[in-house]
């Protein structure tokens, strides 16, 4: 019974814990973002650059000049509430203090409604009190994102200069690469702890459980060329015939 219980658990530990590898194999596979020296942040399926440092001196900036710093990238689109908590909730650790920062928006003329400039119309907004276009918006009014609240705010395309660019573009999804993970190296080792572990608990438990088994059977000590009881006998009756007269 223990021997069929040993056969049935060790298949069933060893397919569990390549389940749990694969699994956290495919999900640590992701897209790669853009190789171009400058600090690119996944999340989803997008990848975002902060524009900061060397290339954020001067802090102030033109819709237009936004646009040539992205470097024939996106400028920020927001299309869900996780992804404008996601750009308030990172900016702190790029800038101090209050950004606004541009969005790549723009009031469409032809169709009298705010669009991305990717041409994309809006699914997700989150205007500040009194900032919702109506049918008196400038024709040059674009939008703006306050890092502290996340609300938006419309402002003149060409008027106006913000402290804050975000550029975006997508992963390169067909590209993806499995990527080193610290986590995936620790379930490898625990895995094959818990296969050992599992397997040794059966192994003690089907020879403590064996008629006539010892656990340290396998552990006798055998004397070399050890001779046998039968065969000492027989060489004590020789011995005794050859004395006989």
């Amino acid at each position: 019974m223990m021997e069929s219980l040993s056969r049935k658990l060790c298949p069933r530990s060893v397919l569990c814990c390549v389940f749990v590898l694969c699994t956290q194999l495919q999900l640590s596979l992701t897209g790669d973002c853009p190789a171009d020296g400058r600090t690119w942040v996944p999340f989803q399926d997008r990848c975002y650059h902060f524009v900061h440092g060397e290339e954020d001196k001067i802090k102030s900036y033109t819709f237009q000049r936004a646009q040539t710093l992205c470097q024939g990238f996106e400028l920020l689109t927001v299309q869900s509430a996780e992804e404008n908590d996601f750009v308030i909730k990172y900016s702190p650790a790029v800038w101090k203090g209050i950004v606004n920062v541009w969005l790549g928006m723009y009031y469409d003329t032809n169709n009298d409604e705010m669009r991305w400039l990717g041409e994309d119309p809006l699914q997700f907004t989150n205007w500040e009190d009194g900032s919702f276009p109506s049918d008196l918006v400038p024709l040059d009014t674009c939008v703006a994102l306050h890092s502290n609240t996340g609300k938006w705010e419309n402002v003149s395309c060409l008027d106006n200069v913000e402290n804050g660019v975000i550029c975006e573009t997508e992963q390169k999804a067909e590209e993806a690469k499995p990527k080193p993970s610290a986590l995936l190296s620790a379930l490898v080792i625990l895995s094959v702890v818990a296969i050992v572990g599992v397997s040794a608990v059966v192994w003690f438990l089907h020879q403590k459980h064996s008629p006539g088994s010892s656990i340290f059977t396998a552990f006798e000590y055998h004397p070399p060329f050890r001779v046998m009881e039968t065969d000492r006998s027989c060489l004590v009756e020789a011995e005794e015939t050859d004395s006989v007269p």
